[in-house]
C-alpha cells in the first residue's frame, strides 16, 4: 500500500503532534501508513504526489491572505511549494483533503477570493448543513446537519470555479467543497475532537483568535458538545483512497 502523506505548518509542536495523533486515530492508520512532514521545518519541493494514496493538509496559524509584506519567510517558502504541487494534483485527480488552510490555499489555486472581509467564525462548534444537492461518498454515514469544531480568521469569500459545494454553515456559506473526483477541502476541522481544541485554545490563545481572558470560557463552552461525525470525514477519505 502507498502511504498517506499528512503535510503541516503548526510551528509549535504540542499542537502539531496533536493534529497528527488525530489524523492517525480519526484516519484509522498506522504510523507506517503515514508519513508526515512539518513544512515549517522542511521543504516539499522534492516531494512526487503520485507516491502517495493521498495528501492531507492541517491548517494552522497561517493566513493565505495575509499581506505578504507581513508574511514569515518560512510561510512564504512553503506556500509556494505547496502551490506548485496543486498541478500534478489536479491533472492526476490525486486524493487530496485539505483542512482549514486547506480550503484557502485550494480557493487560491483556483483564482478564488480568500480573505477576512466576512464569513469568519470564531473558535467553537458550529452546524454544518450539507448540500441537498449533492451526494459524495466522503459524507456517507453523515446526516444532513451536523456540529463540527472551526476557528478561522479568514475564509473562501465565494465559492471557486471547477468546485462542487457540499457543505455550509450560517455564517460561512463555503464549507466543504469539491473539485474534479478526488480533491476536497473543508473550513471546519475534520480532525478535532474536545479535547484537540481545548489543547489548541490554550496554545493559541495570544495569536489573536479570541481575547485570551476568554480561553477559559470557550473551554467551558465546549464541555459535552457532540462532534461525532467530522472525523468520518477523514476515515471516509482513508478508506476509500487506500490502495
Amino acid at each position: 500500500m502507498k502511504p498517506f502523506l499528512l503535510l503541516q505548518h503548526r510551528y509549535l509542536d504540542e499542537a502539531s503532534d496533536n493534529e497528527y495523533e488525530a489524523v492517525l486515530t480519526y484516519g484509522n492508520l498506522q504510523p507506517n501508513e503515514l508519513v508526515r512532514v512539518r513544512m515549517d521545518q522542511q521543504s516539499i519541493a522534492d516531494i512526487n504526489p503520485l507516491d502517495y494514496s493521498g495528501i492531507i493538509t492541517g491548517g494552522g496559524p497561517a493566513n493565505i491572505s495575509d499581506p505578504e509584506g507581513e508574511k514569515s519567510a518560512v510561510q512564504k517558502r512553503f506556500e509556494f511549494e505547496l502551490a506548485e504541487l496543486y498541478p500534478t494534483i489536479f491533472e492526476h485527480d490525486i486524493p487530496y483533503l485539505g483542512m482549514c488552510y486547506g480550503m484557502g490555499s485550494i480557493t487560491r489555486f483556483l483564482g478564488g477570493d480568500v480573505g477576512k472581509q466576512q464569513f469568519s467564525e470564531p473558535v467553537g462548534a458550529v452546524t454544518i448543513t450539507k448540500n441537498p444537492a449533492e451526494t459524495d461518498p466522503l459524507l456517507d454515514g453523515i446526516p444532513k446537519t451536523f456540529t463540527a469544531l472551526a476557528g478561522h480568521k479568514e475564509s473562501c469569500q465565494k465559492l471557486p470555479e471547477n468546485a462542487t459545494l457540499l457543505a455550509s454553515s450560517p455564517d460561512c456559506p463555503v464549507q466543504m467543497i469539491r473539485c474534479k473526483r478526488n480533491i476536497y477541502a473543508t473550513q471546519f476541522h475534520p480532525e478535532l475532537d474536545v479535547a484537540g481544541i481545548t489543547l489548541r485554545i490554550n496554545v493559541y490563545k495570544n495569536h489573536g483568535y479570541f481575547k485570551p481572558e476568554a480561553a477559559e470560557d470557550l473551554i467551558e463552552s465546549l464541555k459535552g458538545v457532540d462532534v461525532n461525525y467530522p472525523p468520518m470525514i477523514l476515515k471516509n477519505f482513508v478508506d476509500r483512497f487506500r490502495s
